[in-house]
């Protein structure tokens, strides 16, 4: 979807089609199809945005292959769908029934995450809306925290350099702008905003809003970290760090740990293939919710679950709303946008969508309360 800002720029909403991953070129197609396309004409809008996402192969086919980025152009035309941004986080679908921190692997220090990036930024510059006023591709927080150390941080800068010469040049060659949002997320080695602040401040543009690097600011993530907006935002403006993308969920929040109803509500969202982080407010956290125990239970706790806004997660657990609707207030509710890329990012729903069908019309629903919330913002949608 996409709203008019009262600055007169256009800011884009849209959902992460990670929620329906496709490892091939014809999965991906079956998905916008099924899906995708779905959830457009369940809203009613001209267009709808979606955040691809490719595993490293697929991208690889779709960067050197004229008739394989052209299906899916096709594809992306029937069914009214623009993609202004890429999820360049996950590397590849893993078959593995625990996944854990692989999920960040290859990181920055890696070659291949180079690699991988580079394509993913020679596709979108393909995809890209002629109107867009730049593209955006998430990333990993470099690494997960551990092994680091000064010299795979001097990797890691390395490759990200290259990045940026890359993005110059392919906008030099298409007239595209394409610009790279790095995430934090708990347990990597970027998890607090002032972290990235400090690490992306040399990217930033001396007149704001032109960095080719910048911030993937996640609400869910910022919420787990018990991080406050206001702070955060202060964080990034003093250090020159554009908001290039904004991805948007909810962490679900146990007040009382003591309480073990809420304990086992608690666990029971997510996947444990995956790391569900557990943070406690004023102290530790855990890298999974199975080590909860270790935690004190004296403070509440936020776990890294990525929950639909428009529905209240079981009892007794809460959501972060005020931490979402703070976030969006301060991206768009201002004279003028701090990002136009805003997307829908969740993976937990009240329950488990079983055919594409039930999955496009949760994704409608929270699409609808978004549009409700940037309405709300005076933003017009067109």
């Amino acid at each position: 979807m996409r709203f008019r800002h009262r600055d007169g720029s256009t800011v884009h909403l849209g959902y992460s089609a990670t929620v329906h991953p496709a490892a091939e070129l014809d999965e991906l197609v079956a998905g916008l199809d099924a899906c995708a396309g779905a959830v457009r004409k369940a809203l009613g809008v001209p267009v709808l945005g979606v955040g691809l996402w490719f595993p490293h192969r697929l991208a690889d086919r779709l960067a050197n292959s004229p008739s394989a980025l052209s299906k899916l152009r096709r594809a992306l035309h029937r069914n009214r769908l623009e993609v202004v941004t890429l999820n360049g986080t996950p590397h590849a679908q893993f078959a593995d029934k625990v996944v854990g921190t692989k999920l960040y692997c290859p990181d920055w220090t890696d070659p291949e995450r180079l690699r991988y990036t580079l394509d993913l930024i020679d596709v979108l510059a393909e995809l890209l809306p002629a109107d867009a006023p730049y593209g955006s591709i998430s990333t990993v927080p470099l690494g997960w925290r551990v092994p680091w150390s000064r010299d795979r941080n001097r990797a890691a800068r390395e490759a990200i350099d290259r990045v940026e010469q890359h993005l110059a040049r392919t906008e030099t060659r298409t007239g595209r702008t394409i610009r790279i949002a790095v995430e934090t997320e708990p347990g990597c080695v970027l998890e607090m905003i002032g972290q990235a602040a400090a690490w992306l401040d040399r990217y930033a543009s001396p007149y704001g809003g032109g960095s080719r690097i910048g911030l993937g600011l996640d609400t869910c993530h910022l919420a787990v970290q018990f991080e406050e907006p206001a702070e955060s935002f202060e964080l990034l403006w003093r250090a020159g760090v554009d908001v290039v993308k904004a991805q948007l969920s909810l962490a679900p929040t146990l007040v009382d740990p003591s309480d073990a109803s809420g304990r086992y509500a608690l666990g029971q969202l997510g996947r444990p293939k995956y790391l569900r982080q557990v943070r406690e407010w004023g102290g530790p956290g855990v890298d999974d919710v199975a080590q909860a125990n270790e935690l004190s239970g004296h403070a509440a706790w936020r776990m890294h679950a990525h929950l639909a806004a428009h529905a209240a997660p079981p009892d007794p657990l809460s959501a972060t709303t005020g931490v979402l609707d703070e976030c969006l207030t301060r991206l768009v509710g201002g004279g003028h946008p701090l990002t136009h890329h805003l997307e829908s990012e969740v993976y937990v729903w009240p329950r488990a969508p079983r055919t594409q069908q039930a999955l496009a019309k949760r994704i409608a629903k929270e699409l609808a309360w978004l549009r409700d919330r940037l309405t709300a913002l005076g933003l017009d949608q067109v």
